[in-house]
């Protein structure tokens, strides 16, 4: 029996234009998710405060395990997903998921 051999054909020039490209796109998105993610967690912080307030004087009554079950169900609705093949998802991806994760983790750093 011959064994069997298994031939990429790998292209490392447009294997290095998906990294970089990536990288550059991780960086900006890194760069905005960390000032978006400050903003957000301000937004929330300040509701959350002034719903305590309101509700100590009496003026709305807040269900907090309602309101803390919202954010648990979500996100067991977006665990029960069902991916796709992860090996292929994986191959397909890895020369841009490189470069965009480290580019994400360059922009996080710089914001």
């Amino acid at each position: 029996m011959d064994p069997v051999v298994l031939q990429l054909d790998l292209d490392f020039q447009q294997l290095g234009i998906e990294a970089g490209t990536g990288a550059v796109v991780g960086a900006l998105i890194g760069f905005a998710a960390k000032k978006v993610a400050k903003i957000i967690a301000v937004l929330v912080g300040l509701e959350m405060a002034l719903f305590k307030f309101l509700e100590s004087r009496g003026i709305i009554t807040v269900d907090w395990d309602r309101l803390t079950a919202g954010i648990i169900g979500a996100g067991q609705d977006a665990a029960s997903g069902t991916p796709p093949s992860w090996l292929e998802t994986i191959l397909s991806t890895i020369s841009v998921s490189a470069g965009f994760t480290g580019g994400f983790f360059v922009g996080w750093r710089r914001a």
